[in-house]
């Protein structure tokens, strides 16, 4: 017993600080430059998200739902198996939730059946979570201390994808009984990936892990508000 209470949580950890933002660096390093590219599209669509009004945008919010499941099955793909995978065995099946994620995202861009919320609430606090995803989560690398070829940007690193996905949640409304229920189980992956992120990285002494606990605490008040 004496044993095991010597054990901190870092010390279960399959992977050193270091690895883990050097598989940031690695994925940055191979898929320039499809990073800028991804911003941009992600703004557009951040764009479509603050037009006023309950109704119309319909096609672009149609085409930000197709955004996200691409973002959810490349980050999926690119970071979780084909980097996380060799360091950390349990984001095999992370890496399969990502995917179904991105399944399931695809389910609204075909069917459309979309709305902007009228809550102009829901609406800003999806603003600010989305400038964030883009802007400023990327520029969390610097604030650390570490270069900026590891930096998690939008649509390949699953921490902001997560994020952006939560504003996209809050910004729209489904026109049927059925599409509001399938929009409230999209959010069950990304909280679940924002607590898990968060607790990976308070475990590694990271303050970042603050930051993405933040995002979700405050995506999902706003969601469930009285």
């Amino acid at each position: 017993m004496d044993d095991w209470l010597s054990y901190r949580p870092s010390d279960f950890l399959m992977f050193s600080p270091r690895v883990y933002w050097r598989l940031f660096e690695s994925m940055n390093e191979a898929w320039w430059p499809a990073q800028p590219i991804v911003l941009a599209l992600g703004a557009g669509c951040l764009l479509a998200l603050g037009r006023p009004g309950p109704g119309g945008a319909g096609t672009a919010l149609r085409v930000s739902a197709g955004l996200l499941a691409g973002c959810w099955a490349l980050a999926g793909w690119v970071f979780m198996l084909e980097r996380f995978v060799p360091v950390n065995w349990p984001a095999r099946g992370y890496a399969a939730l990502f995917l179904l994620q991105a399944a399931a995202l695809l389910v609204p861009a075909v069917a459309g059946s979309l709305r902007l919320a009228a809550d102009r609430l829901r609406r800003g606090a999806a603003l600010m979570l989305g400038l964030w995803a883009l802007a400023v989560h990327p520029l969390l690398a610097a604030a650390d201390g570490r270069p900026w070829t590891q930096a998690e940007v939008f649509g390949l690193a699953p921490d902001p994808t997560a994020i952006g996905t939560l504003a996209f949640l809050l910004a729209v409304r489904g026109e049927s009984m059925a599409a509001r229920r399938w929009l409230r189980g999209l959010w069950l992956l990304p909280l679940a990936w924002c607590v898990l992120s968060a607790i990976t990285l308070a475990t590694m002494g990271s303050p970042q892990a603050w930051a993405i606990l933040a995002a979700a605490v405050l995506a999902a008040a706003t969601a469930w508000r009285r």
